[in-house]
């Protein structure tokens, strides 16, 4: 194993695992300050269960001997105690994915969710919709061998998790919003961020974190030995398109409403980095920052979706990653570099795109909403109203976000 390569895999893990602390603050920061410790509970309680699940069986269902097999056996390698040193290092990159994938979806549900029904929810959902998911699209399955499977000449792009992660865990939101119902009160307007700071340290810490994030695949297949080094691409794409969409969302919000706000910028941000998830290493930097312009605008009318729908998406989790990650995933079948259907290539490669898109996201919708309802039904996912009202953080934690005392 290469010294240079081991040692930025292992600092591309600590900055993926620190995007999880990242959404904490981002999500903290926009509900109310009566539930910002259970809003940051639930991206810690996904760091605690999701790590143990992927050492203990996880990892083992990532990867497929067929292609159309539905995981791998969590049993093979029960605790990692097989895997030599550069195996322990892929794996533990990949247990960050997965902790994100599941703290993603928790915004959906702010304000209003029981812990421990979360926790029972997230261990339920990273076992029967990530792990294999992760497996279809990295892991040698049906998405990963979709090209070969159509005897197409190309495959499914998906570098860092447009499909995995982003449509993942915005099609689980989508499912548990309509699970769990609206907010007491639920109304344009009434719900305003408590922390417009906490909000933008939470998508700084994203932004840095998220090179770890794309430029962290690079250094294991590097490992791996499968394909030369795309780093320096990763490096400008992750930074062109986040960069673009931030503009993209501002002039929507100015045009809009008069005004371009900071938890705009941060929100088009996230948007810009959840659309180049998947296409940063195909794309040329030009057709990156043109995708990060059309996401940010596109996700800046999207988020209004929940108004004019009825579902209460409390953090715009679907609006960012399920539209941003459907974004980012489609536009590589017109702008991926050689095989994009405007970049010299047939209608392969949109073909390709569309379908993994769709099945990953009926898939994770499906399941996620029969878990949530099911958990509802049986042992109450959502909070009284009286506890919505006086604040989840005293009722389901016993604590404050802020103790500040009270002046003599």
């Amino acid at each position: 194993m290469d010294s240079g390569n081991l040692a930025w895999s292992v600092t591309a893990t600590a900055l993926v695992l620190l995007m999880t602390p990242g959404v904490a603050f981002f999500y903290g920061g926009l509900v109310k300050a009566k539930s910002v410790v259970s809003m940051m509970m639930m991206s810690f309680g996904a760091l605690g269960l999701v790590s143990v699940l992927w050492i203990l069986y996880g990892f083992n269902m990532s990867a497929v001997e067929s292609p159309w097999a539905f995981a791998g056996n969590p049993f093979s390698d029960l605790g990692l105690g097989a895997l030599d040193d550069n195996g322990l290092v892929g794996a533990a990159f990949g247990a960050t994915f997965a902790i994100i994938t599941v703290a993603l979806i928790s915004g959906a549900i702010a304000d209003r969710a029981k812990f421990g029904a979360w926790m029972i929810f997230a261990g339920i959902w990273v076992t029967l919709v990530y792990f294999p998911v992760a497996a279809w699209v990295w892991g040698g399955g049906w998405v990963f061998s979709l090209g070969e499977t159509f005897g197409f000449s190309t495959n499914v792009i998906d570098y860092a998790g447009g499909t995995a992660v982003h449509i993942n865990a915005g099609a689980a939101a989508l499912a548990l919003a309509l699970v769990l119902g609206k907010r007491v009160g639920f109304q344009k307007g009434i719900h305003k961020p408590h922390n417009v700071p906490l909000v933008l340290l939470g998508a700084a810490l994203l932004w840095f974190g998220w090179f770890g994030f794309n430029g962290g695949a690079e250094g294991t297949f590097a490992l791996l030995g499968t394909e030369d080094s795309l780093i320096g691409l990763i490096t400008i794409n992750t930074m062109g398109a986040t960069a673009a969409a931030i503009i993209g969302w501002l002039i929507v919000e100015k045009l809009k409403d008069g005004k371009a706000t900071s938890v705009g910028a941060a929100s088009g941000a996230v948007a810009g980095l959840v659309a180049i998830t998947p296409a940063c290493a195909n794309l040329t930097p030009g057709w990156a920052l043109l995708l990060g312009i059309v996401t940010g605008a596109v996700c800046a009318l999207a988020v209004e979706l929940k108004w004019k729908l009825g579902f209460d998406d409390s953090l715009d989790v679907v609006g960012i990653h399920l539209v941003g990650g459907l974004i980012g995933t489609i536009y590589l079948g017109f702008f991926a570099t050689e095989t994009g259907l405007f970049l010299g290539g047939g209608a392969e490669q949109l073909i390709l795109q569309v379908i993994a898109a769709l099945g990953v996201l009926v898939y994770s919708f499906v399941l996620a909403f029969i878990i949530g309802f099911a958990i509802e039904k049986t042992l109450g996912f959502r909070v009284k109203n009286e506890d919505e009202i006086a604040g989840v953080d005293t009722v389901v934690h016993g604590e404050e976000g802020y103790a500040i005392a009270e002046r003599e």
